[in-house]
This record gives C-alpha cells, sequence and structure tokens, in this order.
C-alpha cells in the first residue's frame, strides 16, 4: 500500500512539474502554436463588423533595420512631445478598433504621439482562421525588425512607452527591452511574458502586467513565473489579475469583461501618466 502511495506522490510531482516547465519555456514568440490550438483558436469569435471612419491619425512609413519598410498607424499630439506610445495590436492584426484604442489613448493621454504598429505588413484578419495563419506567418525576425523601426522613427531623443494586447502583449515588452535607455514604461495585456533572464535584466523600464485568472494559456502559473523572474532580474513589475478570461479587454469578443476592462485601462492610463 506504501508503495502504491509513493508512486501516486511522485506521478503528481512529476506531471506538476511538467506541467511547470511546460509554461516556463514558453516565450513571447511561441503564442505562434496556439494558432494551431482549436481550444485557444475557438475563444477568438470572428469580432464584430466595425468601420471606424472618425479618425484622428493617419497611416504613416518608416524604413526597418531589414531594408524594408514599415507602416503604422500615427496621432499626434497637438503639441509637440519627445513622448510616445507604441502599440502592438492583437492577433487579428491593425483593424479599426485598434485605430480607435490609439485614439482614444492618445485623447486621454494627451502630452504623447501614438504609434499602432502593423506587424502583419497590411493583412488583416477577420476571421479565427485567417487570424491564425497570419499570426503564424508574422515571424520574429521581422517583426523585431518593424519594432526597431518604429522606435528609430520615433528618434534617439524619444521616450518610449509600450502597451500591447494578446500576441501585441508579449511584444510590448519585446518593445520595452529594445528600446534600452529609452524605455519609460510597458502595458502588456495578458501577453506572453519573456522568460529569457539575460534578456529581462536589460529592461529599463517599469512593467504592467494586466492578466486574466481564467486565462488557459497566460495562466496564473505563468504569471507568477514572470514575476519571480522579474524579481530575479531586479525589474519592477505590477500585476493586475482578473476573475475573466482571454481577450477579456477586446469589445469584439464575446467574452468581453466591461468592468474588468475598463480597470485595466484606468491601470494602464494612470501607469503611464505618472511617468509621462
Amino acid at each position: 500500500m506504501k508503495k502504491i502511495i509513493l508512486l501516486i506522490l511522485l506521478f503528481a510531482s512529476t506531471f506538476g512539474y511538467a506541467q511547470e516547465m511546460a509554461c516556463c519555456k514558453t516565450t513571447s514568440n511561441d503564442m505562434r502554436a496556439m494558432a494551431d490550438d482549436s481550444e485557444f483558436v475557438a475563444t477568438h469569435e470572428a469580432p464584430l463588423p466595425f468601420n471606424y471612419t472618425e479618425q484622428a491619425g493617419k497611416m504613416i512609413t518608416f524604413s526597418t533595420p531589414d531594408g524594408k519598410t514599415g507602416s503604422a498607424y500615427e496621432v499626434l499630439s497637438s503639441t509637440p512631445t519627445n513622448n510616445f506610445l507604441i502599440i502592438t495590436h492583437e492577433w487579428w492584426g491593425l483593424n479599426d478598433y485598434i485605430k480607435q484604442r490609439a485614439d482614444e489613448l492618445q485623447k486621454t493621454l494627451g502630452n504623447i504621439n501614438v504609434i499602432a504598429v502593423d506587424m502583419y505588413d497590411g493583412k488583416v484578419a477577420t476571421t479565427a482562421d485567417s487570424a491564425g495563419k497570419y499570426m503564424k506567418a508574422a515571424t520574429n525576425d521581422r517583426i523585431m525588425n518593424i519594432l526597431q523601426g518604429a522606435i528609430a522613427f520615433a528618434g534617439k531623443d524619444a521616450r518610449i512607452f509600450s502597451l500591447g494586447w494578446c500576441f501585441g502583449g508579449g511584444y510590448a515588452l519585446q518593445t520595452a527591452i529594445l528600446a534600452g535607455k529609452q524605455g519609460v514604461g510597458c502595458v502588456m495585456y495578458y501577453g506572453m511574458p519573456e522568460t529569457d533572464m539575460a534578456k529581462l535584466k536589460v529592461l529599463h523600464c517599469d512593467v504592467l502586467g494586466l492578466f486574466a485568472n481564467m486565462d488557459k494559456w497566460i495562466s496564473p502559473l505563468v504569471v507568477k513565473n514572470f514575476q519571480d523572474n522579474m524579481k530575479k532580474a531586479g525589474k519592477k513589475l505590477e500585476v493586475k489579475s482578473y476573475n475573466a478570461d482571454h481577450a477579456f479587454a477586446n469589445p469584439s469578443n464575446p467574452k468581453y469583461d466591461k468592468v474588468s476592462a475598463e480597470d485595466a485601462n484606468q491601470a494602464a492610463v494612470a501607469f503611464i501618466k505618472a511617468r509621462l
């Protein structure tokens, strides 16, 4: 009987360790693999049709280090400023919902220029199937070049903030890392954290993580590991976790949680304003 109990305990501990390691080895770039996860795809029903005609900004282009051209939706402050917020979209692409959020954030924050980058090079998904294909096709190298191009476009004197959701949540953190000493603050909504300690150690700004307790992918365990890694790296991370599901802040998502989304937005705005 004792042997049976010991075997059960051994199996349980091994299974738990395997689960933890599976979470720990995932990086922000590994979210592409989720495009093959039918359950993950099922949580992203097609966004409600939305045509945003009252755009305050405009589309721009900029050079990227790989010799190509990147594009973004830019909303400028009414007065000149070196504050820039680089927005990284979720897996749908740079659609009108993201442009609307860019306008709203610029209006609320005021003294900041907003650049919502296009990580899909012009492609916008309207179905979960196409979103998955675009996310998988967007190589990490290309996206990093786009982000580097956006930072260079902002200029050497720019104070860089970053904010993103889901797929773009992980890349908001990557933007902050790429920005180096120009980085001022990062807000990541339910994005996959970086697990490479060497990268976290070169981060120069504080991070606000907005996560969902019912998220099966960016799970509470993933968040806990992120907190531990940031502490080891000597970096400041503030975490707010909501009793909601993945993509709770997206109004076009059936699992949109208005109360949690509004609270998260207030937290994000306060976090950025405190550092402007």
